[in-house]
C-alpha cells in the first residue's frame, strides 16, 4: 500500500505573536489593514495561519479592544466567525450568535472587536469557489456582491466550522493538502448555502452610519486642529445627543474619545516609524495635542507605556 508523507505534503502553519498592534495588522498575509487600539493597556496578539494557493485559513487572537480597517486580497471572499458570542461589529452592525461575517475583496470594511477576542477566518479565491460550487450544483449568484456583511446560519454549522478550522490548525501536518483543501471548501459551501433570512437593520442605521462617516472624514482632514463637540454637531447637522448615540451605536465609543484615541494611535505609528526621527513633542503637536503633560498621561494610559519608550524601541 502506498503511503503519503503527510508532513511533507501539508502546507506549513505560520504562527506570529506580537506586542505591537500595528505589527498585528501587518502579520496577516496579503491583507491591507490598519488597527487602532481602543481599550487601555499593553497589547498582545497572535495569528495562526495556513496558506494554500487559492485559500487562506487562520485564527486570530487580540488581547485589547480594537477598531480595524480591513481589505482582503484581490479576487477573494472572506468569511469571519467569532469564536464566541461577543460585542463585535462589522460596519456598525452587531454580529449575533447565529451569524458570520462575509466580505468580498472589492470593498473595505470596518470591524470593532472587544478585549480577548478570538476569530476564525477563511479567505478563498472567488474563481475557485465558483468552479467548485458549479461542479457540486450549488448556486452562489450574487454572493460576492453581498449587500449585507452578515450571513445568518445555524449555530450547528458555525460550531462545525469553528471546530473544523481549530482541528486543522492544530493538526495540519497530519493531513495531506488535498484532504485539507476538500474539508475547508466543504465548510465554506455549507456556510454559504445555509438559509439566509432577510437581514433586519434599524431604519435609522444608514443615517447614524452617515453621521459617523462624515465626522471621521472631517477628523482625518484636520489632524492638527482642536476639535470640539459643537463643531462636530454643526458639521453633522445633528444634536449632541444624536451625535453621541450615532457613535456609540456604530463604534461603541463616544465621539470625543474616538477623536482622542484615533489621534493617539496615529502618534504611536509615527513614533514607531524608523523613517521618522521627529521629537515626541513635535509629533504630538502635529496631531493636535497642545498640552505635553496631558498627552503623555493619555498615551501611557492607552498603550501601557510612555511615548518615549515607543520612540526608543524604534531607534534600536
Amino acid at each position: 500500500m502506498m503511503q503519503h508523507n503527510l508532513a511533507a505534503d501539508a502546507p506549513i502553519k505560520c504562527t506570529t505573536q506580537t506586542t505591537d498592534v500595528d505589527q498585528q495588522a501587518d502579520n496577516l498575509s496579503n491583507w491591507q489593514q490598519e488597527y487602532d487600539q481602543v481599550s487601555n493597556g499593553s497589547f498582545y496578539g497572535c495569528i495562526e495561519e495556513i496558506a494554500y494557493d487559492d485559500l487562506q485559513v487562520f485564527k486570530e487572537y487580540t488581547h485589547r479592544a480594537l477598531r480595524q480597517q480591513c481589505q482582503v486580497w484581490p479576487n477573494s471572499l472572506w468569511l469571519g466567525i467569532p469564536a464566541q458570542t461577543s460585542n463585535s461589529k462589522i460596519n456598525g452592525l452587531t454580529i449575533d450568535s447565529n451569524q458570520l461575517m462575509c466580505r468580498p475583496s472589492a470593498c473595505d470594511f470596518e470591524l470593532v472587536t472587544p478585549e480577548q477576542f478570538n476569530i476564525y477566518g477563511m479567505v478563498v479565491n472567488q474563481d475557485t469557489l465558483r468552479h467548485i460550487a458549479q461542479c457540486q450544483g450549488i448556486s452562489l449568484i450574487g454572493l460576492c456582491q453581498h449587500e449585507s456583511p452578515r450571513i445568518t446560519t445555524s449555530a450547528a454549522h458555525l460550531e462545525q466550522a469553528r471546530n473544523g478550522i481549530a482541528q486543522l490548525i492544530k493538526n495540519n501536518s497530519a493531513v495531506n493538502t488535498h484532504i485539507q483543501h476538500e474539508m475547508l471548501f466543504n465548510l465554506i459551501l455549507t456556510l454559504l448555502q445555509s438559509p439566509q433570512p432577510k437581514q433586519k437593520v434599524s431604519p435609522s442605521y444608514q443615517h447614524r452610519k452617515a453621521v459617523v462617516e462624515r465626522v471621521k472624514d472631517y477628523i482625518n482632514a484636520h489632524p492638527h486642529d482642536v476639535i470640539t463637540m459643537t463643531q462636530l454637531c454643526e458639521l453633522s447637522h445633528v444634536s449632541r445627543r444624536t451625535l453621541q448615540y450615532s457613535f456609540e451605536s456604530i463604534l461603541g465609543i463616544n465621539p470625543l474619545r474616538f477623536l482622542r484615541i484615533t489621534r493617539l494611535n496615529q502618534v504611536r505609528r509615527e513614533l514607531s516609524d524608523p523613517q521618522l526621527h521627529k521629537p515626541v513633542s513635535v509629533i504630538a503637536a502635529n496631531w493636535g495635542f497642545g498640552h505635553p503633560g496631558q498627552f503623555a498621561k493619555d498615551y501611557k494610559q492607552l498603550f501601557g507605556e510612555n511615548p518615549s519608550a515607543t520612540a526608543k524601541r524604534r531607534d534600536r
